[in-house]
């Protein structure tokens, strides 16, 4: 098994938690103001969780970014390693092609260009993108 240098989770499980702690809350306010409505918040918890797990499952599928002793995982998409040539100081050219599968970089991510053993330009993404180029240059 291959040792794990940078690990970017898309989304975390911890997100179910929001729509039941949303009906829990909800509940405790009615308590306050008089009758309460135990089958419905229970629903409201349920359905919350239910609409919000196809969603992180979708996060941590297509926006984790993984480098290990071997490849760089991007979404969908793996490089090995030994076809990374140079990962600081490359210019990123018009219309290189983003790794992971996407027309561009996700939002809320930094891109990192590099260039692999054809002479080609790609571009890596990752929120913390000097962490991903430490992992990358095996420093």
């Amino acid at each position: 098994m291959s040792e794990i240098r940078y690990l970017e989770r898309g989304a975390t499980w911890t997100a179910l938690l929001y729509g039941p702690l949303f009906a829990v809350l909800g509940y405790l306010a009615e308590l306050v103001t008089g009758a309460t409505h135990t089958v419905a918040w229970i629903l409201v918890g349920l359905g919350l969780a239910v609409i919000t797990a196809p969603w992180i499952y979708a996060r941590r599928r297509f926006l984790t970014v993984k480098v290990t002793s071997t490849e760089l995982w991007e979404g969908r998409e793996s490089v090995p390693l030994s076809k990374i040539t140079q990962v600081d100081d490359v210019g990123a050219p018009t219309g290189a092609r983003v790794l992971g599968g996407g027309w561009s970089t996700p939002r809320k991510y930094d891109e990192l260009p590099i260039r692999l053993d054809d002479d080609t330009v790609v571009l890596a993404w990752a929120k913390d993108v000097e962490a991903l180029r430490t992992a990358l240059s095996g420093t």
